[in-house]
This record gives structure tokens, C-alpha cells and sequence, in this order.
């Protein structure tokens, strides 16, 4: 296995992994909904005022986007992930609206050995992002799959 910085044994539970801050441009929000999420207040400013949202928003679809490349950088790409089994619950608590800069963090709640599969550890997080106002907008629960970095010690 090539070394790699985040594994299982790296992420007690009560761990904490910042995430890097990202502003959200009206183009992306745009180019995001063409393709994927086509409602009015997605790609248009005005329509985006006229409902509730309040403006140009980013659909949630694409906030759960942000949030998983934001993890990738923060520390998915440099650990032995082997993907996950699914969200246990997605919450948008706020609108992104273009203009916003978004941060966060992940905290691991519990972690556990896989039974079927001894070199494989299971994590389970929260990850939360907030705008620039500190307004979380989107939490999201789920497990995730690691490889041991040394199996036969843990």
C-alpha cells in the first residue's frame, strides 16, 4: 500500500479535519445547473430573488458537491479510503447563494473494525459547512471505509 497520511488508526473518534475555504461563483452555480438542476432560481438572479431563497443559489445537489471535493482536499485524496456505504442524512440548512465563501470541518463521532473484512475500518462523521457568516447550510452524516494501515496491530 503506498503510504498515504489519513488511515483508519488516524481518525479516533473526537478527531477534528478542517475543511479549506471556497467561494461560489454565479457562473458555477449556473454551469452546475444546466447540467443537472435546471430550476429557475438556479440560473437566473432574478428568479433566484423572487423565491425564497433569496437569490442566485446553488442547488443542494450542488452543495453536497462542494462539501465532498472540499473533503477530498482536506484529507479523502491522501488516505486509504475505499469509498463508503452510503449518507446516513443529508440536511441543506441554508441556501449557498453565489457570492458566498464556504468552510468547515468533519468530526468523527465513532469508529469500528469490519467484521467480514479485518483490514478494513469503518468511520463514522459529521461534516459541516457554514458560509461566511458562520451559518451552517448543509450537514451530512456518513460512514466511511478505510484500509488499516497495519492490520495485524490494531
Amino acid at each position: 500500500m503506498q503510504t498515504k497520511r489519513w488511515a483508519w488508526e488516524d481518525m479516533p473518534p473526537g478527531s477534528v479535519i478542517p475543511l479549506a475555504s471556497r467561494a461560489v461563483t454565479a457562473e458555477e452555480i449556473i454551469e452546475f445547473a444546466a447540467e443537472f438542476d435546471p430550476q429557475p432560481f438556479h440560473l437566473d438572479e432574478a428568479a433566484g430573488k423572487a423565491s425564497i431563497l433569496g437569490g442566485l443559489a446553488a442547488s443542494g445537489w450542488h452543495t453536497c458537491s462542494m462539501l465532498m471535493r472540499m473533503m477530498c482536499d482536506a484529507f479523502l485524496l491522501d488516505s486509504t479510503s475505499q469509498g463508503a456505504p452510503g449518507v446516513d442524512h443529508v440536511n441543506w440548512r441554508k441556501p449557498v447563494l453565489a457570492g458566498d465563501t464556504l468552510n468547515g470541518a468533519v468530526t468523527v463521532l465513532d469508529r469500528r473494525r469490519s467484521k467480514s473484512r479485518p483490514e478494513i475500518g469503518l468511520v463514522t462523521c459529521v461534516a459541516e459547512m457554514r458560509n461566511q457568516r458562520g451559518e451552517t447550510v448543509i450537514d451530512l452524516k456518513n460512514t466511511g471505509m478505510f484500509l488499516l494501515r497495519n492490520p495485524e496491530a490494531a
